[in-house]
């Protein structure tokens, strides 16, 4: 039998059962919005929300998938344990797989203009400890998302000592890879700065994206990631 088969029968099979999970092999899958591609607007306009979400990771995905066969370690992991021993795969895993989580967490840490929340008070704690103030955290964060060269994505991450720190890498790679170089941590949340994600609206002027995106920023899942660790 054919895996596009054996997978059409076991996801029939689900729907029949109602419980049972697909296997850890099935495909991976590009994740709805969780919201409307026109309701980050005025910061982020539905066209660029649709490009990026439907072109860019839809290819990310389309590409990691591509790889399987080639890779069938990728078959035994998921898109986040994939992530922390991606060094043991070819470049082209690290690209899409990390396209992949990236866009993914990128999507759940934004909401609509007023619906974010704010930080927790054990967030707020930990902020204050490690950059003084929550002002003192944007401000640091906008100046390594603005000065991030080239391709790439700014992070707020929760260090293993349980601080947390800011910092960037470049194209999709991300803190939780297990690469020379990279300062590795638990990603609280993270800014996307390459071109695609804003120049429709913004053109060249990345510090009015950085700047404006703090609207969108969904507090109440970076908390619910910071109680998590």
């Amino acid at each position: 039998m054919a895996r596009s088969q054996l997978l059409s029968l076991l996801a029939s099979l689900v729907l029949l059962l109602g419980w049972c999970p697909l296997p850890a092999w099935a495909d991976f899958a590009l994740p709805p919005l969780p919201y409307a591609s026109e309701a980050l607007e005025p910061v982020i306009d539905a066209t660029t929300m649709s490009i990026h979400h439907d072109r860019h990771h839809g290819a990310y995905v389309a590409n990691l998938n591509a790889q399987i066969a080639a890779n069938p370690g990728l078959t035994e992991l998921s898109l986040e344990a994939l992530q922390g021993q991606i060094a043991d795969f070819p470049v082209a895993v690290r690209n899409n797989g990390g396209g992949h989580w990236n866009h993914s967490q990128f999507w759940t840490v934004m909401g609509p203009v007023g619906q974010g929340g704010k930080p927790s008070t054990q967030l707020l704690k930990a902020i204050n400890a490690s950059f003084g103030s929550l002002e003192s955290l944007q401000t640091e964060f906008n100046k390594t998302a603005a000065g991030h060269f080239g391709s790439g994505w700014a992070w707020l991450i929760r260090k293993p000592d349980g601080t947390l720190a800011i910092t960037s890498t470049a194209n999709q790679d991300n803190p939780l890879m297990n690469l020379e170089g990279i300062e590795r941590g638990t990603p609280l949340l993270g800014l996307d700065v390459w071109e695609h994600a804003y120049y429709l609206k913004y053109q060249n002027r990345r510090p009015d994206y950085i700047a404006a995106w703090w609207d969108l920023v969904n507090w109440n899942e970076v908390n619910r990631r910071f109680a998590a660790v």
